[in-house]
This record gives C-alpha cells, sequence and structure tokens, in this order.
C-alpha cells in the first residue's frame, strides 16, 4: 500500500485563468491609433492590450471582419492547448465614419459577433481633441488634423502621448456628453462623436498588473 502511494503521479493542475481580460483592438490607422493605445496602456501599467492595424483600405467592413477572424483563431488555440489565457476576452474595431461606405453594416456586423465597437465621427483625430478642448463642433477629419498641428501635439498623423495623458479623464467625460446628447436627439453617431471613451476606460479599469 505504502508504495503505490509513493508512485502516484500528482493530480493535473486545472489550466491557470487570469482574471485581467486580454483586450484585443483592431484599428485601420497605422500609426496614430497604435501610438495612442499603447500609450495609454503603458502608463496604465496594463500589458494585456494588444492592437493590430489592418493595412491597405482599412474600410470598418474589412476591420471588422479581421476581428471576426482573431476571434475564430484564438478560440481555436485556446482549445486546443486547453489555455482559456490564450483568448482574447473584449475584441474592440476602432474605425472612423469619414467617407467610408457600408459603415452601418459593419456596425451590425460586430454587434452579432459580440465585438465592441469604438466609431468616431468625423475621425479618431476627435478623440485626442477632447483631452485639450471641449468639443469643436461639427468638423472635417482635415480640419481636426489642422487644429491638433496648430496645438503642436500632432505631426504626419504621430501622437505623442505625453501630450494627452492628462487629459484622459476629460476627454472621457466630454465624449459621453457628445454622447448622451446625440442620442436624446435622436442622432446617435453624429458629427462630432466617439465611442473610443468606452474602450479607454476598459482598458483603464483593468489596469495595473501585478
Amino acid at each position: 500500500m505504502e508504495k503505490r502511494n509513493r508512485d502516484r503521479k500528482p493530480a493535473r493542475r486545472a489550466p491557470y485563468k487570469d482574471s485581467r481580460p486580454v483586450i484585443l483592438i483592431v484599428c485601420e490607422g497605422e500609426v496614430t491609433e497604435p501610438e495612442y493605445f499603447f500609450g495609454l496602456a503603458r502608463i496604465c501599467k496594463n500589458s494585456r492590450v494588444r492592437v493590430e492595424y489592418v493595412s491597405g483600405a482599412g474600410v470598418p467592413q474589412t476591420i471588422v471582419e479581421t476581428a471576426k477572424v482573431r476571434k475564430r483563431e484564438a478560440k481555436k488555440r485556446a482549445t486546443r492547448e486547453n489555455d482559456e489565457n490564450l483568448n482574447y476576452d473584449q475584441i474592440w474595431c476602432v474605425f472612423d465614419v469619414d467617407d467610408h461606405p457600408n459603415v452601418a453594416n459593419a456596425k451590425q456586423a460586430a454587434i452579432d459577433d459580440g465585438i465592441e465597437l469604438a466609431v468616431s465621427h468625423p475621425c479618431f483625430e476627435l478623440w485626442l481633441w477632447l483631452h485639450l478642448f471641449d468639443s469643436p463642433g461639427i468638423q472635417h477629419r482635415h480640419d481636426l488634423q489642422k487644429k491638433l498641428k496648430v496645438q503642436g501635439v500632432y505631426f504626419d498623423k504621430h501622437v505623442n502621448f505625453e501630450y494627452f495623458a492628462h487629459g484622459i479623464d476629460d476627454a472621457e467625460r466630454r465624449a459621453f456628453r457628445l454622447d448622451s446628447e446625440a442620442a436624446a436627439d435622436g442622432e446617435p453617431g453624429r458629427n462630432p462623436t466617439t465611442g473610443v471613451w468606452r474602450l479607454a476606460k476598459a482598458i483603464r479599469e483593468i489596469s495595473i498588473d501585478d
């Protein structure tokens, strides 16, 4: 009896699940959005944020389809390796309304697949502007980009996150107000609005790595 107990292999430990969600962000910008989100994740000490940009056309439907593929790939990998940490807990699509076609179809496809949306009208630069100032009113994306350049915080689509780090609370508050006012008027997603505040809040809420 003693020998049998001595030779018995220890029970296999159950896979460990990290309680902090892994966030995948799929965006159309190669420079601006990744620089911003990597900067935000860094100051939040959140190493569980992944950013992927869609090269080429990068239209909303392409971004959503890419996010859906990444979701399926991660699920298969997690199942194959019996490791839930390989799944994405949240997947976000970040894109602009701008002049893109089929925005409504892209939004619905994301919702149907359980993918979160952070859509800006007219563009992501509105979110950057709200770190510094109140709503600029209805704008074209080129005008917003020019305004940021004048402030010296935006050049050739590059973002120095240090200029924006202290304005995140203000940006969330201002963006929330714009969304609320647009919804109250029956015009959700109008110009100017941005849903990036919800993504920024999600990143901040799961911040501080051990």
